[in-house]
């Protein structure tokens, strides 16, 4: 007959020890996730400050009201069909396209042998001329603008006395003084990038009797790629939505898009201005988005990732 174990019992350990009273939540932990909370809350109030007028000037795009841009009467395209059709903002269209292409190849392919050269330079010369560089991106765009006009004026009334040839503003001037100011960004971002390029594979191919020129399309251009593609997408659009230069280097007979828009709105905001807006801002994210995809091709081919794989990343690193 078995007899059933009798349970057993612990011994109560914690008599007479004194239990340790639970500690508090700092206080230095309970502010910062105070501040951290704070600091998502303004992140999340400046996204909305700068992205919801966008959203609300796209959205009004597509009204079909006739009177007040801001009473919504209904969805509609009949805007974008008049803008479309209308024969003035197509001219502004080409206008500006021209003008922005022209400046961004213009301003990479000067931008980017300069950066080369530049790396070439000896120290004491190099320091000045990249002083001027930064000096030239933080120079007023305004005083740009001026300073380019009065230069225009000066230069063609010269060569009118000398040589009895006269030129006028117009389409040369505009992608002149938009080249003017996009070079230096195309420069800064290509200097970046060689600084941090690795130099072994350009010295190995010396050493493998390489020519200077094979070894710069083969080693030195692909690594250079990125920045330059960064430095024509950021040339193409500012140039392309620019207005302060284009207003006082333009010709007569010549009206871009920004300068039909600044002129349209002084009768007042509609929804065909609203229209126009929006077109500019699919033009600018198709080209962001091209320009993505390019990188994204290149940097799968080379291996790389990261930053390295996409436009926003790469200008972020350039710049830094």
């Amino acid at each position: 007959m078995t007899v059933p174990a009798a349970p057993i019992t612990h011994p109560d350990i914690t008599h007479g020890v004194e239990v340790a009273p639970r500690r508090a939540r700092p206080r230095g932990r309970a502010m910062d996730g105070i501040v951290e909370g704070w600091l998502r809350g303004h992140t999340v109030l400046v996204y909305l400050f700068l992205y919801v007028p966008i959203l609300i000037v796209v959205i009004f795009s597509f009204n079909a009201t006739n009177r007040r841009v801001t009473q919504w009467e209904g969805f509609s395209l009949r805007w974008y069909e008049s803008v479309l059709h209308d024969t003035v903002v197509q001219a502004a269209l080409f206008n500006s396209f021209r003008v922005a292409i022209a400046t961004a190849i213009i301003a990479t392919v000067v931008g980017t042998m300069a950066a080369l050269g530049l790396g070439r330079a000896p120290r004491w010369f190099r320091g000045p001329f990249e002083a001027l560089t930064f000096i030239s991106i933080i120079v007023p765009e305004i005083v740009i603008a001026l300073s380019t006009l009065v230069f225009y004026s000066t230069s063609f009334d010269a060569i009118y006395q000398l040589f009895h040839v006269r030129f006028k503003l117009g389409y040369e001037t505009i992608v002149g003084a938009h080249a003017l100011f996009n070079i230096s960004l195309v420069l800064l971002l290509v200097r970046a990038r060689l600084s941090g390029m690795d130099r072994t594979h350009v010295e190995a191919s010396y050493d493998l009797y390489g020519t200077p020129w094979r070894t710069f399309w083969q080693i030195t251009f692909p690594q250079l790629l990125p920045a330059i593609v960064a430095g024509f997408l950021l040339s193409f659009t500012f140039s392309f939505d620019d207005y302060v230069i284009t207003f006082f280097v333009y010709g007569a007979g010549l009206t871009t898009l920004p300068l039909y828009i600044f002129s349209s709105i002084r009768q007042g905001v509609t929804p065909a201005t609203n229209a126009i807006a929006a077109i500019m801002l699919l033009i600018t994210l198709t080209v962001l988005v091209v320009g993505q995809f390019l990188v994204w091709r290149n940097a799968r081919r080379a291996g790389q990732r990261g930053a390295q794989a996409s436009v926003a990343g790469m200008i972020a690193e350039q710049s830094g």
